[in-house]
């Protein structure tokens, strides 16, 4: 039997505790994609997970991991995640292109999880994939050269490209930046 519905509905809870910042820990994430704690690598890759699971990316471009109640400051040298494989289904316009992460998040790149390129100081770009909410994952250099390998030409546009999710993602040209 349903109970019957109590007139006016359940009230409002009361909104969330104040998160406490607890400040800078000593948790890193190196270019490598290694999670560090107080200067030594995290080497279980299940408290890994966890700690990625919890990761978030302020509008000031901060790292924190936020729990319900807690938020610790995390310094991250390049970008967070590493795309470590990238397996492909069908070809052309109608191609998917599957990472995984270090962190064996799969994402497929489109519209909701583009393929962008970062400039560098150095006229260069570093390839990646946004996986959730801000977060990128940087391609493994195999992982790039993949990509690179099934990049083609797109009629009016000035580069190479690929496609994924409906999406055409198109290369940077040598010495600069795209997305």
């Amino acid at each position: 039997m349903v109970a019957p519905e109590k007139p006016g509905g359940k009230r409002p809870s009361a909104g969330l505790p104040k998160l406490n910042l607890c400040g800078d820990i000593g948790l890193r994430i190196d270019r490598d994609g290694t999670w560090h704690y107080q200067g030594s690598p995290i080497g279980r890759k299940g408290l890994v997970k966890l700690f990625a699971s919890v990761l978030r990316r302020e509008g000031d471009g901060r790292y924190f991991l936020v729990t319900p109640v807690e938020k610790v400051s995390i310094e991250v040298e390049a970008m967070p995640f590493v795309a470590v494989e990238m397996w492909r289904r069908d070809s052309g316009e109608a191609q998917s292109l599957i990472f995984r992460s270090n962190v064996d998040d799969e994402v497929t790149a489109g519209p909701e999880h583009p393929i962008g390129f970062e400039a560098d100081p150095n006229g260069g770009f570093t390839p990646f994939i946004l996986v959730r909410d801000g977060l990128r994952a940087r391609l493994a250099r195999p992982v790039y050269y993949e990509l690179a390998g099934l990049a083609v030409e797109q009629p009016g546009s000035d580069a190479p490209g690929v496609w994924s999710g409906g999406a055409f993602f198109r290369f940077p040209a040598a010495g600069g930046s795209g997305s």
